[in-house]
């Protein structure tokens, strides 16, 4: 008898549905379906999640062994190691309830950064600065979302340090500073946690994902289950992906779009771009995002494809889509899909154009049909 699955490449989960993937996982599996540009990765099934609380809070070995077996095919896929001190792999872990609510975990980013890897991101992109910075990201976020330890004091170490220097920007901290802020951050964590920050990227990824598991059960989630009558038993799934870095440079950066335009409902793209940031610059508004149009001035053939894309997946789901994506290097990645929130006014004119082209495809199909009798 086969072993139960609890673990989905993207490529493999398209039609499982929501209660299986979660919502994230869903889309990020129509998504590689339909052929738009996703960063590899997999979704660990909120049945796994249920198992987790079924074992006393512990994810069981055979579910680790499906996680592990997943990174070497993502590993494969990439070309990439997990921990390795050549071209080494980086994933982000997301939450994916099947239903939005809050009090879900935050996003992980850079996860599988130690000492080695972070040297050999430094040496083969030939970018130090992005892998210090890289490395201080994501000690902060493990940290703070993983442990659930508040980030206040990390975070003014670093405004201490502009502070100090007269900077206005992240960006503006040097290699060296970034580098003097990992071992700072570092020692924080031990005199917090009394145990060294792990450098094992599996154990890692493992922490990370049963916080995932274990922010279905926090307050905020529970009273917030309680007041939608949302089935304790439901769970969430976790995806894993490989990193696309949108601050590796001036040819990267990361940003949020709409399919149209959320006031009105005008078949028109809305969207913002930050320049050499990661998604988390935007989300914390640590940087002003700019007019999508910057994309378009730096790189036009990447806001072509970007374009194409969102016209394609809008036409796919036949809904206003909100969209997170990232530029790594000049190269297009979209990390999530759903369907967007508009005013009633915007609501009420996609409707009436929707309604309008059902109309005319309907006159179409009845003229075709008399001319065919």
């Amino acid at each position: 008898m086969a072993e139960k699955k609890y673990v989905y490449a993207f490529e493999e989960a398209y039609g499982l549905g929501k209660e299986l993937l979660g919502g994230k996982g869903a889309g990020l599996a129509e998504m590689t379906h339909i052929g738009v540009p996703v960063p590899e990765g997999f979704t660990i099934t909120t049945e796994a999640c249920t198992l987790y609380y079924e074992s006393g809070k512990k994810i069981p070995e055979f579910v680790k062994e499906q996680v592990f077996a997943a990174i070497k095919e993502v590993e494969k896929k990439t070309g990439k190691t997990f921990g390795g001190d050549h071209n080494p792999l980086l994933v982000s872990v997301r939450s994916g309830a099947r239903v939005s609510m809050p009090g879900m975990m935050d996003t992980i980013l850079n996860l599988g950064l130690n000492d080695k890897t972070a040297a050999a991101l430094a040496r083969e992109t030939g970018n130090e600065r992005f892998a210090m910075d890289s490395f201080r990201r994501f000690i902060l976020m493990f940290t703070n979302i993983a442990k659930g330890h508040p980030r206040t004091d990390m975070d003014k170490m670093l405004d201490d340090l502009k502070k100090e220097k007269g900077y206005k920007l992240d960006t503006e901290v040097t290699t060296e500073e970034l580098r003097e802020l990992v071992a700072k951050y570092k020692a924080y964590y031990k005199k917090t946690f009394g145990e060294d920050f792990p450098s094992d990227p599996k154990e890692q990824l493992m922490e990370a994902v049963a916080a995932v598991f274990r922010s279905w059960d926090n307050p905020r989630a529970n009273i917030y289950r309680m007041q939608y009558s949302i089935p304790y038993s439901w769970g969430t799934a976790v995806n894993v992906q490989s990193m696309a870095f949108g601050n590796k440079g001036e040819t990267s950066g990361t940003g949020v779009a709409f399919s149209r335009n959320a006031a009105t409902g005008e078949r028109e793209i809305s969207a913002e771009y930050l320049p050499n940031a990661q998604g988390e610059d935007v989300v914390a508004g640590i940087r002003t995002p700019l007019h999508i149009d910057e994309l378009k001035r730096r790189m036009p053939d990447v806001y072509d494809q970007f374009v194409k894309t969102i016209k394609n997946m809008e036409l796919h789901y036949r809904d206003m889509q909100d969209m997170e994506f990232t530029v790594e290097e000049g190269k297009l990645y979209f990390l999530q899909t759903r369907s967007g929130k508009r005013t009633p006014a915007a609501a009420l004119n996609n409707h009436k154009r929707r309604s309008c082209s059902q109309n005319r495809s309907s006159f179409i199909r009845q003229i075709t049909i008399t001319k065919l009798r």
